[in-house]
């Protein structure tokens, strides 16, 4: 099998090749990136050593498509994936990158006949809806209830079924615009497609941010001494979100890969769930069980951009379909990432601290 991941330098992209390639040595993986991302450059020794074909490139560049072998699977993993992106009024890079992107890699799978698995988010459900979700405010954490003023939600999480109308951030628009585009093909062009709308994905080889891979960045901000602040809802740490190890994703994208046609032109919730969830403030109190140490954390009372009080994934579909659930929980994720850090201090440090 020839397999072709866009992003294949990120977190998720790189992660997802060298598991494959070491679960399938004969399969030829190529990893196209355009190495935007601060900390992305690190993966391509990763790559090499692993058997797997870089190829510096842009998915908003048509051309550099143009040049890439056919392959059977096209997985979409590439994306600019800040959640504030673009809300500072300079939105192109967003657009071109996560829809336009997508289009010339759909117009290359179509090209091929090669199937299409979609790396998209949780965030296409609508801020506003979510922030008037039932819940209750535990000691820890906020929780969702069972009694809902609207379908598809569930003291379990958010399912396929919650309501897409509002807004989302243009980051989520970006990434339902493809999804819409993606059923399209689908429909009208017979490319077999699976969508993935994930909670957070997180895990080793995480440059995480303030905007984006959060979990990574509360670890490394343990590991290395440093403050952190509890911004928005009070300042309390409460709210809440599920965390999806990337070997949990893996496992859903090696079977989606062989099993395709079970699930062709499905969109499917994928992340943690209520089982694999934490507060900022359980968060804080893992890592500093796991790190040995306690750093200040401000309290920020004043709600940011775009942020929501919590989500949880319901993965009840996902599961029923597939068989897929996720294996590893919070304590494990924080651990697993803890030893990387400790593995790559020399490296990390100038980019995580």
């Amino acid at each position: 099998m020839k397999i072709l991941i866009t992003g294949g330098a990120g977190f998720v992209g790189s992660s997802l090749a060298i598991a494959l390639k070491k679960n399938y040595p004969d399969y030829q993986i190529f990893a196209l990136d355009n190495l935007k991302r601060r900390g992305s450059e690190l993966s391509l020794s990763r790559l090499k050593a692993a058997g797997i074909e870089f190829v510096h490139g842009d998915i908003r560049s048509k051309e550099d498509f143009d040049s890439l072998p056919a392959v059977d699977t096209v997985i979409e993993a590439s994306a600019e994936p800040s959640v504030l992106a673009g809300l500072d009024g300079t939105p192109d890079y967003l657009i071109n990158t996560n829809l336009f992107g997508t289009v010339n890699c759909l117009n290359y799978a179509l090209k091929h006949k090669a199937n299409f698995i979609f790396l998209s988010t949780s965030r296409v459900y609508p801020i506003k809806t979510i922030e008037t979700l039932n819940f209750e405010e535990a000691d820890t954490r906020f929780v969702l209830t069972d009694d809902q003023p609207v379908a598809g939600v569930s003291s379990r999480g958010i399912a396929e079924n919650f309501p897409l109308d509002g807004a989302r951030s243009l980051y989520g628009t970006t990434k339902l615009a493809s999804e819409l585009l993606i059923q399209e093909y689908n429909e009208f062009y017979g490319l077999k497609t699976v969508i993935n709308r994930c909670g957070v994905i997180t895990g080793p080889w995480q440059m995480g941010k303030v905007d984006q891979g959060v979990m990574v960045l509360w670890i490394a901000k343990h590991y290395f001494e440093e403050q952190l602040s509890y911004i928005g809802y009070g300042g309390t740490g409460k709210q809440t979100r599920d965390m999806l190890h990337i070997d949990d994703l893996y496992r859903l994208i090696d079977w989606e890969l062989h099993h395709l046609d079970q699930v062709n032109g499905e969109i499917l919730n994928a992340g943690g769930g209520v089982e694999s969830s934490a507060s900022l403030q359980e968060l804080t109190k893992i890592c500093q069980e796991v790190t040995g140490k306690t750093i200040p954390i401000k309290e920020v009372a004043e709600n940011r951009a775009a942020d929501i009080r919590l989500y949880i994934t319901d993965n009840t579909n996902v599961t029923e379909r597939t068989g897929w659930k996720p294996e590893k929980g919070i304590r494990e994720i924080v651990t697993d990432i803890h030893a990387w850090l400790d593995a790559n201090r020399e490296a990390l440090e100038p980019i995580l601290k």
